[in-house]
């Protein structure tokens, strides 16, 4: 990781390295945080925050299913999020908003302990390589499975949930893979570890709906958006594992893959192998808005 000059706690700018909690916080043992990653993109124009309001609504409503009261308003985080942007000079770079447990009380009842609030950002480049999202990446069928919607608020952007994230990464990389797909507990697909799933069929492009265990990505948002724009058909609806094996075209989206392309799964090639026409229509729109390079109709890019 590339340190950054500092990091916002509870109001304050603090040096990178004295940004630390006590290690009987709440959190560090039981998992209750709630998080956001976001993007800042440098442009002709100057820095731009992708998406940041909508990151920061989703903080909100993250904090609230684990009732957590967020000692700031919206306002007051977006603009902590800029302000730390510029005040550490990065043009470019990704954005990690941490909401979490203190330190008070042990045990599972975290009402006793504070709620805190962090925000970092550092230069960070493409999730899942250069390589990858020029090429494509190969996936797996993770042996692990997304949580069902009766065991977790999936919803919720929280830290805990993420274990099951972990697993399914690990079990990718163990196998040789760059990323795993899970599916859902009766067999469909879910979503990779830590991004949305699409695959583009006779020309359109489907996406699994929020039913199928999966945080609805503000990314897959924007190409849902994107795509219906340009006239690609696109909708959400279940998809049953084989039909990543015979899709035309499949890539993955996230904050930090942004549009990722996917060549192969369980090492079938997906159509030749390379990215397909939709995928490579899709992405050059997405990255041209997000770099500065086309107009930004939605209003997506916040100026730091």
């Amino acid at each position: 990781m590339k340190e950054a000059k500092l990091i916002w706690m509870d109001g304050k700018l603090v040096p990178w390295k004295d940004a630390t909690i006590h290690v009987l916080s709440h959190v560090a043992h039981y998992g209750s945080s709630v998080f956001e990653g976001t993007r800042c993109y440098g442009t002709p124009k100057g820095s731009f925050c992708f998406r940041l309001d909508e990151h920061v609504k989703r903080l909100f409503m993250s904090a609230k299913i684990y009732r957590m009261d967020i000692p700031f308003t919206h306002e007051q985080v977006a603009d902590a999020t800029k302000l730390l942007v510029r005040e550490n000079g990065l043009k470019a770079c990704y954005i990690r908003h941490l909401v979490y447990r203190g330190y008070a009380e042990m045990g599972l009842n975290p009402l006793t302990c504070p709620v805190k609030m962090m925000i970092a950002a550092w230069e960070w480049g493409t999730y899942l390589g250069e390589d990858g999202k020029n090429k494509g990446v190969d996936v797996c069928i993770s042996s692990w499975q997304r949580l069902a919607h009766d065991t977790m608020p999936l919803l919720s952007k929280a830290g805990g949930h993420y274990l099951n994230s972990q697993l399914i990464k690990l079990d990718a990389l163990t196998n040789g893979y760059a990323e795993g797909i899970a599916l859902t507990t009766d067999g469909f697909v879910s979503e990779g570890s830590g991004e949305n799933v699409f695959i583009v069929k006779d020309g359109g492009i489907l996406t699994p709906p929020s039913a199928a265990g999966i945080l609805p990505g503000i990314t897959r948002h924007s190409v849902l958006t994107l795509a219906k724009e340009m006239g690609i058909k696109a909708s959400r609806q279940m998809i049953p594992r084989e039909a990543l094996y015979i899709a035309d075209e499949a890539f993955l989206t996230g904050t930090a893959a942004e549009v990722t392309p996917i060549r192969s799964v369980d090492r079938i090639t997906i159509g030749d192998g390379k990215p397909g026409p939709v995928t490579r229509a899709v992405m050059k729109r997405f990255d041209d808005i997000i770099t500065g390079k086309a107009a930004d109709p939605h209003g997506w890019m916040e100026p730091v």
